[in-house]
């Protein structure tokens, strides 16, 4: 197996059953001017999220991802408090957000993409005192959670460098440990490993998955890397036009789409296409292949495959974004 693959069987499941994230039927639309002459603006709403409902247990990791301006970001905004709904309810850890912010961001951690919560010209370590401070963590415990997070993502020899000197896969790790220090009941991950080598991606997996595994933490992430979602989550809700589209297992999202993953293979010399049952060469550039398989299947035995029968000089593996999944989820109900 690769190293950078987990076993289904290793993936967290929901704990108990009981509700951590609830929304019922929940709106949010927007008020939008636009010039409609010269001296005229006209009205018009933008339904950002459309009656969206759906539950989260405690103890699950759920995949929650859509493409650009699916209404993920919106959601993610009325969860945290940030916005309120127009319409439906919406409670998160027994709290409605918008009412109650304060004692909310005492039980959530928030990982929002590209935009950090950290303080920007102090060193990583000042801004994780701050945060000690900021939610009353005991000492003992502030000093446990991170030691861990330092240890497990490699933020040893950062932590007197200031945030604005970090890069962003510093950064995001270094907002991942930010989010985690008080304990939260609820985590929310905006892509986690966006400017990550596959190394620290793989860490950074093995990390979410360990927390979760050891303090039961409910985790929502949103991402466009499909492995983020196939190595964290058993379950995956997909958004459009602020709609639920799908919510179940990951293997049932690519079952429907019909989802593909990319190999390819630079060989020694140039010869005929690459014949494997398990996949399909699609394309052949020179000594260059491109071989097609089930998302849903792993790449390990078809890469030995390759390696044992063919002069192997390099591969790569591409893996199909989240937009790709619902193009082909789209074209699949317009055929039947």
């Amino acid at each position: 197996m690769d190293a950078t693959e987990r076993p289904v069987a290793d993936l967290p499941a929901q704990r108990d059953g009981q509700e951590v994230i609830h929304l019922d039927r929940v709106e949010k639309v927007f008020e939008v001017r636009r010039r409609a002459g010269l001296l005229r603006r006209e009205k018009r709403e933008v339904r950002a999220v459309d009656g969206l409902s759906f539950s989260v247990g405690r103890g699950e990791v759920v995949g929650f991802v859509g493409p650009n301006g699916a209404g993920k970001s919106t959601t993610i905004k009325m969860l945290t408090g940030i916005l309120t709904p127009s319409a439906g309810t919406l409670r998160v850890a027994g709290v409605e957000p918008a009412r109650d912010r304060a004692r909310l961001a005492r039980r959530i951690g928030v990982v929002f993409g590209q935009r950090t919560t950290l303080w920007w010209d102090l060193p990583l370590l000042d801004s994780y005192q701050l945060i000690h401070r900021m939610y009353r963590v005991p000492d003992a415990r502030y000093r446990e959670n991170l030691d861990r997070c330092v240890e497990l993502l490699g933020l040893g020899d950062l932590l007197d460098v200031p945030v604005r000197q970090l890069s962003l896969g510093q950064r995001m790790r270094g907002d991942i440990a930010a989010a985690l220090l008080h304990d939260p009941e609820v985590l929310y991950l905006d892509e986690p490993t966006i400017g990550l080598d596959v190394v620290s991606k793989a860490n950074v997996r093995h990390f979410l998955a360990d927390l979760n595994a050891e303090r039961g933490t409910t985790v929502l992430l949103t991402t466009h890397d499909l492995t983020d979602i196939e190595q964290l989550c058993r379950r995956v809700m997909v958004i459009d036009h602020g709609r639920l589209m799908y919510d179940g297992e990951v293997a049932g999202l690519h079952r429907i789409a019909e989802v593909e993953r990319t190999l390819v293979v630079d060989l020694a010399t140039e010869m005929a296409p690459i014949a494997l049952e398990s996949a399909r060469t699609v394309k052949v550039e020179g000594p260059r292949q491109w071989l097609a398989f089930p998302a849903g299947q792993p790449a390990a035995p078809i890469v030995a495959e390759i390696a044992a029968g063919w002069p192997l000089v390099d591969l790569s593996l591409r893996e199909p974004d989240i937009e790709d999944v619902i193009s082909l989820m789209y074209a699949g109900r317009s055929a039947g």
